[in-house]
């Protein structure tokens, strides 16, 4: 790993145990459970979220579109399996139109997905975009929660309709199965997926 990456999942670190403090101050106050969890899984999605665009940012300006790749394939599953250890709650992204495989939704994930384009499509803001619910995994209780990505303007750098023809080859090298491509701005994305297990 880099400079840059270790400074990455370092900042994501430092953020995760301040999430893991919040929530242990939220568990311990009467009631509202439910939407305690909530704005905790709304906390972790918020810290992965903010150190992504930062280093996407950085990426795109100090190397250009390649750069970039560098950090949606390695540096931001190793902030998310920070987040994810430091906080006991599962972090990653998912989208019906992944681009790494690993990404792809389980059908939980799918359904929540369809149902963001169809309220997309009904005209409610992407910002508003979130779904939460409890689970059964094998008799455990998992609460599940995802939010919304909306297609941003730097993200048609390399998830847009007409791509740099160098950038389209190194996907094609590292992605065969691409299915990240061909975005406009507003379009879903795809979103941000938090679980974890119930005491």
């Amino acid at each position: 790993m880099d400079a840059k990456g270790r400074d990455f999942v370092r900042r994501v670190a430092i953020g995760a145990g301040v999430l893991a403090l919040a929530a242990v101050a939220v568990a311990a106050q009467p009631g509202g459970d439910e939407s305690a969890r909530v704005e905790q899984a709304r906390q972790t999605v918020q810290l992965l979220g903010q150190e992504l665009r930062s280093a996407l940012t950085e990426a795109l300006r100090a190397g250009g579109p390649t750069a970039a790749i560098g950090v949606c394939r390695i540096r931001a599953p190793e902030g998310a399996a920070t987040v994810s250890a430091r906080t006991g709650r599962k972090v990653g992204r998912t989208s019906l139109r992944y681009r790494n495989p690993a990404n792809a939704p389980d059908p939980w994930e799918r359904q929540v997905l369809a149902s963001f384009e169809a309220r997309l499509a009904s005209g409610e803001p992407p910002g508003r975009l979130e779904h939460h619910a409890v689970v059964d995994r094998g008799g455990r209780r998992v609460f599940r929660y995802m939010k919304a990505i909306p297609t941003r303007k730097m993200c048609l750098v390399c998830h847009g309709e007409a791509l740099d023809p160098l950038l389209a080859a190194r996907l094609d090298e590292v992605y065969p199965g691409d299915r990240a491509r061909g975005f406009r701005v507003g379009e879903l994305r795809g979103a941000f997926t938090v679980e974890w297990v119930l005491e």
